[in-house]
């Protein structure tokens, strides 16, 4: 064990396989654990010892719990896992996916994924929590309008009509609805009332997120950046240090195009979609908001229409969510106020003095 200094692991619900080399890359070992048992093999590593895993369920816990102990911890994005495994795609267990973790550890150039705080996590839970229960509110309405629609009642296509209206609908004995169904639609609108019920305690625990963090208040004042989307980035985030410029965070959130250049020519094509779809979806509903407001006093929604009329209106909203990352990424690592109209300069080259 003392010859150990690298380590991959192949997290798993109940068994966790190690895979460790040496200083020569030689295998010192490759088995496989109960999830008990993980912790106490690794107390007998060297002190410093480098623990790498994918970032998946879990990696985040299991880091935090290794860092407390001494040890290197670090995950790499399943995706940059992948080329490492000798096996190709149809060789992939457990002991293969352990050994392409540390071989992946080993690599100068590998990107690893900070670890999130507990308090990070826990931010995050809401946001899952809120968003689960918005996609359940619709799959209730559609099947509210689906069963009205049996009998012949066809409402509006809002979710404000249908709430309006509904009570009336069930009330009223002029129409076909059988007496069963009736019941049934009360009981589906009870389940309606109770979703927006949950969904408003989510919403108050984000606007308590933005109000004791600062981070989410200074975010929370660019434009097309509301609190849902401002705690969202923070929570997922952490720190923006750990992205070189602003164009790489937004190349990381997928608002980049993807490339296919060769020979010295640029081809580029649509955005590449990469990293979070729930950052970025609402990094793009909070552009198209603002492409849709008339703020001529403000130079940025200028810059919107003007694109808009040059390039179209799906490539002018992408655009701002590009932008608006930009900002965001400057905003917060000088730990500065959002102001709508700074102009950035370059700064000014120091001339080189040629010795006479």
């Amino acid at each position: 064990m003392n010859k150990i200094i690298r380590v991959g692991v192949d997290l798993a619900k109940h068994v966790i396989q190690v895979h460790a080399v040496d200083v020569a890359g030689k295998v010192v070992t490759n088995r496989a654990l109960k999830r008990d048992k993980f912790l106490l093999w690794c107390a007998d590593l060297p002190a410093g010892c480098l623990i790498a895993m994918e970032a998946c369920s879990g990696a985040h816990h299991w880091c935090r719990k290794l860092t407390e102990r001494g040890f290197d911890a670090r995950m790499i994005p399943a995706s940059s896992v992948v080329p490492y495994r000798i096996q190709g795609r149809t060789g992939k267990n457990d002991a293969n996916d352990a050994a392409a973790v540390c071989e992946a550890a080993s690599r100068p150039h590998m990107n690893f994924v900070p670890p999130k705080t507990l308090a990070q996590q826990g931010m995050l839970c809401v946001h899952r929590l809120r968003e689960g229960f918005k996609e359940e509110r619709t799959s209730c309405i559609n099947r509210i309008r689906g069963l009205l629609a049996e009998f012949g009642v066809v409402l509006p296509q809002s979710p404000d009509v249908l709430r309006c209206h509904l009570s009336d609908v069930i009330e009223d004995a002029c129409n076909d609805i059988a007496s069963i169904a009736r019941l049934v639609l009360q009981r589906a609108q009870d389940h309606w009332r109770e979703l927006d019920a949950h969904i408003k305690w989510c919403d108050q625990r984000i606007a308590d997120h933005q109000k004791n963090d600062e981070q989410v208040q200074r975010a929370a004042e660019l434009m097309g950046v509301g609190s849902i989307t401002a705690s969202a980035l923070v929570a997922t985030v952490g720190d923006f240090r750990q992205f070189k410029n602003g164009a790489q965070f937004a190349a990381w959130l997928g608002l980049t195009p993807k490339q296919n250049s060769s020979g010295g020519k640029s081809s580029l094509g649509s955005i590449t979609k990469r990293g979070s779809i729930y950052l970025r979806t609402l990094l793009i509903q909070g552009a198209k908001a603002i492409a849709l407001t008339r703020q001529y006093d403000n130079p940025i929604f200028l810059w919107v229409q003007k694109l808009r009329e040059r390039a179209g209106w799906q490539k002018a909203v992408v655009a701002l969510a590009n932008k608006n990352a930009r900002i965001l990424w400057a905003v917060m690592t000088r730990e500065k106020r959002y102001d709508a109209h700074h102009i950035s300069t370059h700064p000014t080259p120091v001339p080189i003095m040629t010795p006479v």
